[in-house]
């Protein structure tokens, strides 16, 4: 194998791909990133039995061949390299790489210990790549962290006909994204719980290429699902989690509300982070609602105490929530919407954060649920 490639364009298949590879991997060569080059064109794959990445560059190939090696290895020195064509060639046992008068020999794995990349399941529809992206941001959010509760770590998608709905939460909140895409079955009706981390980190990288995201969905035994993505020249595959059992989380949204704020969402989220430096972590931060506006308070340990007022529309009888402030920034900041509309059924229930228009009026489609923390005061 031996091929002349663009830096830039190296470095970033490189660092895609390296990405979604295991930290400790149950066997060596899952390290690796496999470099196959055929007919001018580079593929770079990556797969851990899980997730499978796989990038094509075009590349002025020499010779066509494969080489697998270390990929975070190879992601730090790709990143490191002068702006200058890089040459790669495997020899024998290593990888050799040139660029400008910087040279590096790598070792390589044995290629035919590397397991095959599982095919792209059957494809489901399309759908605007900026937007899908910037829907899995608003919703990833709200996944559980805790390995111990898998299916609180996946991100639920529901498609139903012309609809995509994303959910996600982690038992203190919720998030719910509703968008339009392009089946290409009208009457499809298809639930699937994947991996947020993995959903994430490729509608991220999907984002920014713009055109269309294909989803590919093959329904498997439970938990033996899987998903496929692909935009440009990326493709992504992952295992899906068992969602068999996903509770009926729609349910929490409250079906009204008692009171309702309007507040601008960058003032808030300020005074939150601000208030809450004085905030342990588990102490939550108090908004007290009333017709004059909005308070935003916060005690912590030997009496440090915060509090700070700021402008709010509010209708309702007077109202002091307590919320995990951390959640409750998150919330805001994925709003994509000046101002912040909360509805709230009392004290003691779950809060709705909505994005609002520039009329004031709530924007559908996208809903995050916050569980209030109980305060004595």
């Amino acid at each position: 194998m031996k091929f002349r490639v663009e830096r830039d364009a190296l470095a970033e298949a490189v660092a895609w791909t390296a990405k979604s590879l295991p930290n400790r991997p149950s066997v060596p060569v899952l390290a690796g990133v496999m470099l196959r080059v055929t007919d001018g064109n580079l593929q770079v794959s990556g797969f851990d039995y899980e997730v499978s990445s796989q990038v094509t560059v075009e590349v002025q190939g020499d010779a066509d061949g494969a080489a697998l090696v270390s990929g975070r290895l190879l992601a730090e020195i790709t990143k490191a390299l002068p702006a200058k064509p890089v040459d790669i060639a495997a020899v024998g046992a290593h990888l050799e790489l040139v660029c400008g008068s910087a040279r590096f020999t790598l070792p390589t794995m044995p290629v035919e210990d590397y397991p095959s990349l599982p095919e792209m399941p059957e494809s489901a529809g399309t759908i605007d790549a900026a937007t899908f992206a910037a829907a899995v941001a608003q919703v990833a959010i709200a996944a559980g962290r805790d390995e111990t509760l898998p299916m609180m770590t996946g991100v639920r998608i529901e498609l139903s006909g012309s609809t995509l709905a994303m959910l996600a939460t982690d038992r203190y909140r919720l998030a719910l994204r509703e968008i339009q895409w392009n089946p290409d079955d009208s009457d499809v009706s298809i639930n699937a719980l994947v991996p947020a981390r993995t959903l994430h980190d490729t509608a991220k990288a999907l984002g920014p290429i713009g055109g269309e995201v294909t989803l590919a969905l093959a329904a498997g035994g439970a938990g033996e699902g899987m998903i496929g993505f692909a935009g440009g020249t990326r493709r992504t595959t992952s295992r899906l989690l068992d969602g068999a059992n996903y509770p009926p989380v729609r349910s929490l949204f409250p079906s009204s509300h008692n009171a309702e704020a309007r507040v601008p969402v960058s003032t808030l989220i300020e005074v939150v982070k601000r208030v809450a430096l004085v905030a342990e972590r588990t102490t939550p931060v108090l908004l007290s609602f009333s017709a004059d506006g909005l308070v935003v308070e916060a005690g912590g340990s030997e009496e440090a105490r915060a509090s700070e007022a700021m402008e709010a529309t509010f209708t309702g009888d007077p109202l002091t929530i307590g919320f995990n402030p951390q959640y409750l920034i998150d919330g805001l900041a994925n709003l994509g919407a000046q101002t912040a509309v909360l509805s709230f059924v009392d004290a003691f229930k779950p809060a709705v954060i909505s994005p609002a228009g520039e009329d004031g009026e709530v924007v559908p489609g996208y809903r995050y649920l916050i569980m209030p923390i109980r305060v004595s005061r």
